[in-house]
């Protein structure tokens, strides 16, 4: 059982742009905007490299700067978790696109997007982080895998970690047995918890499986179109305000990682 406190949420879905606007949903201060498009602008990125770099990319770095904003963390220093049910859906399906019909036409640069942990590289690259950063997957419980990694790292170093996690939309016949119909990120700094620390405090155990985590009506449709969301909901909601009880995410068919709010 350990304790914790987070100190900065980052969230980006078309419509969404950050936390705040989330917030508002899920509290029932603001409906989901109607009108929903265009791409994240991290803004540690030049507008060159952002115009390269994929979704799944500017996601991630967009949801990380604004939990260390949020958090007053420094990016440079914080330890930090990536994680992705699919890594980048679009890449994947034009790189098996292209070595069908003409290998010799495939895109270095795509090319090098295509690993899992591009994010990871791309946020190490532009904030100048030397901290330990691991990229990591597990299924439809990669949230919650993540989430466990980070609160562990949080406990044995005592210092804040980073956790990002976000999976883009996907196309094409890869994208269609994925069934990752949205893009969602979002992201946490966790902090020790300690008397004073910033943001809400939460209690995690693991435990054997129980009833699954509520999922907040607001954010139904997102959960069911991507697996990111789906497992981040129910924390999300208790963040907000809007769960009572316990949130549960599954870890394995077997366990669950539970968290309570602590007064």
């Amino acid at each position: 059982m350990t304790e914790f406190a987070v100190a900065g949420i980052g969230l980006w879905t078309p419509g969404l742009p950050d936390w705040p606007a989330a917030r508002a949903v899920l509290t029932g201060a603001a409906a989901w905007p109607e009108a929903a498009g265009g791409r994240p602008t991290p803004s540690l990125m030049p507008a060159n490299e952002r115009r390269r770099a994929p979704d799944s990319v500017l996601m991630a770095l967009a949801v990380a700067e604004q939990a260390c904003a949020a958090a007053g963390a420094d990016p440079a220093t914080v330890a930090s978790v990536f994680a992705s049910v699919f890594g980048d859906l679009a890449i994947n399906d034009y790189m098996c696109a292209t070595l069908r019909d003409d290998p010799a036409q495939m895109s270095p640069t795509k090319f090098h997007n295509s690993v899992h942990n591009a994010p990871s590289g791309y946020w190490s690259i532009a904030t100048g982080a030397m901290a330990a950063a691991t990229s990591l997957a597990a299924g439809r419980e990669t949230f919650a895998a993540a989430l466990h990694e980070a609160v562990v790292q949080l406990a044995d170093s005592g210092e804040p970690v980073l956790l990002v996690a976000y999976d883009a939309i996907g196309c094409g016949p890869v994208g269609a047995i994925a069934g990752c119909r949205a893009s969602f990120a979002c992201a946490l700094v966790l902090t020790p918890d300690t008397a004073g620390a910033q943001g809400s405090r939460l209690r995690a155990a693991a435990a054997t499986t129980g009833a699954a985590g509520a999922v907040p009506d607001a954010l139904a449709a997102l959960a069911a179109d991507n697996p990111i969301a789906a497992g981040a909901a129910p924390l999300l909601a208790l963040l907000a305000g809007q769960a009572t009880g316990a949130a549960r995410l599954p870890l394995s068919p077997a366990l669950d990682l539970v968290l309570d709010r602590l007064p």
